[in-house]
């Protein structure tokens, strides 16, 4: 097999990540002609896709106009970009323009009445070049698997664009929680120190061979009757400083009348009252009350402590199935029908109190005026200040789009992610490549952060059996 690669972008992969083209280490990368109309299609609008579009077509106007006419036809160098000379793995190979016609036939066999569109284009481009360099491997890079299975029919290497994915596999990302071993006390008792601070809370010492492989902020546990579950405070080489967690399942210590149901959820009530964490993720399957327990502690640190000034609660608007077109009213009214799981949780917080149904409605007005729904398609350019901002469906983000909103983080802000990577409708996402197995992957040595999976489901036994046997 040639060592030389020379890799054929489609559209999709530039419209992904405009990166992209920086992204190939030493490989040559090649940009159909029509490739440049797509873009130049895309480039109108306020959409990530669009802004992609201009970002890549930015790019690539940089280059050329650092190139002669010669070095255009010959390939431009990558690695002279100072816009991304801070990128990791910049490419230092050369990007190749189709500068003059390429016989584009397909084989006659191909069935279907498309040939003469953009993707049968770019199929044919990638044939036309594996037969003209016989000495380099062609390989045609789309993030659609169809354009991808078409390749294939027809003898072409093709592959997906694997640079944005943070891991090979989602089985690998951090859980955030890990059980302790049986023996765990005979290999790391000896000299540990104890102590009391605050309002009753157990910290310990330890040293030990288990502390090599422990995260700061990371939930320990011992699989027993002991009930012995601590975070991960501070870590040095072989020494960490533990803190025993507060009981959030005994109905005194309810917070807004929840009180956690099992033990990830406890974890995950420690870590959204913590004061010190800026940044909080929270990964589960449907009915793990994700979403409950983040506005519950808003709630209560919002309204009852007055730690943030406003809860805000976005998402993105992806439709489950058709979409429901246009909607009227300011951007909060544009909001609400995809806001059903703030109306399902609020309903579920205020019907704990027992007065009448005036005072709920009171209570739920009051809720309300404290709660600001936003649209993420408005919140480049802004600064969130003393706010405790909830991002719903998180994994329906990319890196760049999770990165645009994590940045708008003013004093005092904390951001509480939450999302089942099992339930991406965003095209083009995978599980390894979502926005939010990015942030976890990138925030967790970070000690203002912090991340838990909620794995048993606590909405009702029909969600949760559907959650296993669907």
């Amino acid at each position: 097999m040639p060592d030389k690669k020379l890799f054929v972008l489609d559209t999709n992969v530039l419209l992904h990540d405009p990166s992209a083209l920086f992204r190939f280490h030493e490989h040559d990368i090649y940009i159909p002609m029509v490739v440049l109309e797509e873009l130049d299609h895309h480039k109108k609008g306020l959409s990530d896709v669009a802004r992609n579009a201009r970002q890549a077509s930015r790019f690539m106007d940089e280059l050329i106009r650092q190139a002669d006419l010669a070095a255009i036809r010959d390939g431009i160098a990558l690695d002279h970009l100072p816009q991304v000379a801070r990128l990791e793995g910049i490419g230092s190979g050369r990007l190749r323009f189709q500068v003059e016609r390429t016989d584009l036939s397909l084989p006659d066999s191909l069935p279907g009445d498309s040939r003469d569109s953009p993707d049968n284009a770019i199929l044919g481009i990638t044939l036309a070049l594996s037969r003209i360099h016989t000495d380099t491997l062609v390989i045609l890079v789309s993030k659609d698997i169809n354009m991808r299975i078409k390749a294939a029919v027809l003898g072409i290497r093709a592959e997906d664009f694997h640079n944005d994915q943070v891991l090979d596999d989602i089985d690998l990302l951090y859980p955030g929680i890990k059980a302790l071993p049986e023996h765990f006390w005979s290999t790391h008792s000896d000299g540990m120190q104890s102590w009391l601070e605050g309002q009753g809370r157990s910290f310990y010492r330890v040293s030990g061979p288990q502390v090599g492989e422990w995260v700061i902020n990371q939930c320990l546990y011992m699989d027993d009757d002991s009930g012995f579950e601590v975070i991960v405070r501070q870590k040095q080489a072989q020494t960490a400083v533990l803190e025993s967690v507060r009981d959030y399942r005994l109905p005194q210590h309810a917070i807004w009348g929840i009180h956690a149901r099992n033990r990830e959820q406890n974890f995950a009530l420690n870590l959204l009252l913590d004061p010190t964490m800026d940044f909080v993720t929270l990964l589960g399957t449907a009915g793990t009350g994700k979403t409950l327990l983040a506005l519950a502690a808003g709630l209560h640190q919002t309204v009852e402590q007055k730690r943030y000034r406003e809860i805000i609660m976005t998402r993105e608007t992806i439709p489950l199935g058709e979409d429901i077109g246009f909607l009227p009213g300011t951007e909060e009214e544009k909001m609400t029908p995809w806001m059903g799981a703030l109306l399902d949780n609020l309903e579920l917080l205020t019907a704990a109190d027992s007065g009448s149904g005036w005072e709920k409605a009171t209570t739920q007005t009051l809720l309300m005026s404290k709660i600001k729904v936003s649209s993420l398609n408005f919140m480049r350019g802004r600064t969130f200040l003393a706010r405790y901002l909830i991002l719903d469906e998180a994994q329906n983000l990319s890196s760049r789009q999770m990165k645009a909103l994590i940045t708008r983080a003013g004093p005092g802000t904390k951001i509480v992610c939450v999302g089942n990577v099992a339930q991406i409708d965003t095209p083009y996402l995978t599980p390894t490549g979502s926005g939010l197995t990015y942030a976890v992957d990138r925030f967790r040595d970070w000690p203002h952060a912090a991340h838990i999976t909620l794995k048993r489901g606590e909405r009702s036994r029909l969600a949760d059996f559907a959650s296993e046997a669907l």
